[in-house]
């Protein structure tokens, strides 16, 4: 049975209208979770960035010009997640059908080597790679915007991209509940990790409408916004960052910085029941599990095994569990590692992988092999529809809640601890849980492998969704299952966004649930086959932009954060 969408967004003190007002004045409390339009939409974790999406398509610029807008907004009044110092991907499919995605992810430091946190004994430290100077790779943001503006934009004004940005900053923005209290959580960290108060740290608490003002990122965003690339990889912020690497424990030099470079790579694309699903390569791990987890299923009635059913969920979980082995063996950097693609998006292969699925029994976790050759969650998701129809599907991250806790002195920004997504000992888990191999070991100049799914749905050629999520290794089951609801069970975007969500990856051998959220006797049926269940807190925070069967443009905001959506 469906959930009770629109209740439970009252339940949780949810507005459904939006002040339409620039982004000086923005009500911050006011989030629109659903709206369908007929032209344009923007859905992003924060009202002032979508906002600020929503200000460039009306001054004429196309959906890469409000990408590189809200990428540089959020890095200001989203900092949990959204950054400068940090990296993503960009799925992109233009209004003539042609598709690319941008790879902007962080990579190793020149100095990284593959027992860097590792202790005497051998045994993998986990704080030296989750916080502080020595967990940050080389970020990518920046280079991925200027790259993305010198190829696709419109407007051609890179300055009218970073103003708004520069002026939040500047002048500040009120925290919503959720960003005070998570910086109040957080407050220790800050303190441990950086050697002078930051905005972070520097009062005693934190509360709901209280400014947020952040000068030392606003020169940052200054000298990105007068000199480019240049104006982060080079120049006085380079040097602040290599200042703060050796005043720490950190490893980034001025020539990691001068060497970083975006890619523009092909997309992973397959099909599922007549749609064209298209998404990340590697170093994402996101579109070759997606590939998977649909091809394993599509044999299967979804629709009529029920939604949230026992028999669905254990079909979905077993899908899971194979995929995440899969994941942890072969998966990394294909300009490092010799990734088998054309073997994991094999029909046959992916076939065979469900074999010994057992529709009554749980597989352990333990028998369930990767197959033999011959991702706190804190990311954040962004997605744009244009006038023309260009779309974007982007996601971007620090990682962890507030990325290394550690900011730049001087230059206002967070740093990264994606170093944290490398192997840094063969089946050692990260902070997600999730356990890798030789795939995925640290190397110098190597990007680290990603969960991060950003996807566009395409049917008879024409783009019929784009939808992604934060949530470290949630994010790809989150991505499949809100697809699913779409195309199996025939919700609406906003339907399939605020749906309960559960999770499987592999190892740890468990079924994720969002607590409260499943039927009891659901779960009792699921452990009586040899399940073992967690109920525990939310899944994901889905952005979604679905063209419906009339042509219209819903946009959908999860329910479960800040997240706002606008079209007009």
């Amino acid at each position: 049975m469906k959930n009770h969408v629109f209740l439970i967004m009252m339940a949780l003190g949810v507005c459904l209208g939006y002040t339409s007002c620039k982004h000086s004045t923005v009500n911050p409390y006011q989030f629109t979770k659903s709206i369908v339009d007929d032209s344009v939409m923007v859905v992003t974790a924060h009202p002032i960035a979508t906002q600020i999406g929503i200000e460039v398509l009306r001054d004429g610029g196309n959906a890469i010009d409000a990408a590189i807008a809200v990428q540089f907004a959020l890095a200001v009044c989203y900092p949990v997640a959204g950054n400068i110092g940090g990296g993503g991907f960009l799925v992109y499919r233009d209004a003539s059908g042609t598709s690319i995605t941008l790879d902007f992810r962080e990579k190793a430091p020149a100095a990284a080597f593959a027992d860097m946190y590792l202790d005497e004994n051998g045994n993998a430290v986990s704080e030296r790679s989750q916080a502080g100077e020595l967990a940050a790779g080389v970020p990518g943001s920046v280079d991925g915007m200027v790259q993305a503006f010198d190829r696709y934009s419109q407007l051609k004004n890179w300055k009218r991209l970073i103003q708004p940005a520069i002026e939040i900053a500047q002048n500040g923005f009120h925290l919503t509940e959720k960003q005070a209290d998570l910086i109040n959580e957080k407050r220790a960290d800050f303190d441990k990790n950086n050697r002078a108060k930051t905005v972070f740290n520097d009062r005693e608490k934190y509360a709901k409408s209280d400014l947020l003002i952040q000068p030392d990122l606003a020169k940052t965003l200054v000298a990105i916004r007068d000199q480019g690339r240049n104006g982060f990889y080079s120049g006085s912020v380079a040097d602040k960052i290599v200042e703060q690497m050796k005043g720490g424990n950190g490893i980034i030099t001025k020539q990691d910085l001068i060497d970083y470079k975006s890619v523009w790579r092909a997309p992973i694309k397959t099909d599922y029941r007549g749609y064209e699903i298209i998404s990340m390569p590697p170093p994402s791990s996101g579109g070759v599990a997606l590939t998977q987890l649909l091809e394993m299923i599509e044999p299967y009635d979804i629709k009529q095994l029920g939604l949230h059913s026992a028999a669905s969920i254990h079909l979905i979980a077993e899908a899971e569990r194979r995929v995440y082995a899969d994941r942890a063996t072969h998966l990394g950097d294909s300009d490092f590692y010799d990734v088998p693609l054309e073997m994991l998006m094999d029909a046959e292969y992916i076939k065979q992988r469900m074999q010994n699925f057992d529709p009554k029994h749980a597989s352990v976790s333990d028998s369930i092999k990767a197959g033999q050759a011959k991702e706190s969650l804190q990311t954040t998701h962004f997605c744009i529809v244009d006038l023309e129809g260009n779309t974007v599907s982007l996601t971007t991250t620090i990682n962890g809640h507030f990325g290394a806790k550690t900011v730049v002195q001087g230059a206002g920004f967070l740093l990264n601890n994606e170093m944290d997504d490398f192997s840094a000992k063969p089946g050692t888990p990260n902070m997600f849980g999730l356990i890798g191999a030789e795939a995925n070991k640290v190397e110098p100049g190597k990007r680290m492998l990603s969960s991060m799914t950003p996807t566009i749905v395409l049917k008879d050629g024409k783009t019929v969704m784009a939808v992604g999520t934060p949530g470290g290794s949630t994010i790809i089951t989150s991505v499949f299952q809100v697809i699913i609801n779409v195309i199996d069970h025939g919700m609406t975007a906003t339907e399939a966004v605020s749906t309960s969500r559960f999770h499987h990856q592999w190892k740890p051998d468990r079924i994720r649930f969002e607590e409260e959220s499943f039927d009891p006797l659901v779960i009792d049926s699921l452990t009586a086959m040899g399940h073992k269940v967690e109920q525990k807190g939310k899944i994901g925070k889905v952005e979604c932009i679905y063209y419906n069967a009339d042509g219209m443009i819903e946009g959908a905001a999860d329910i479960r954060g800040d997240d706002t959506v606008l079209g007009y």
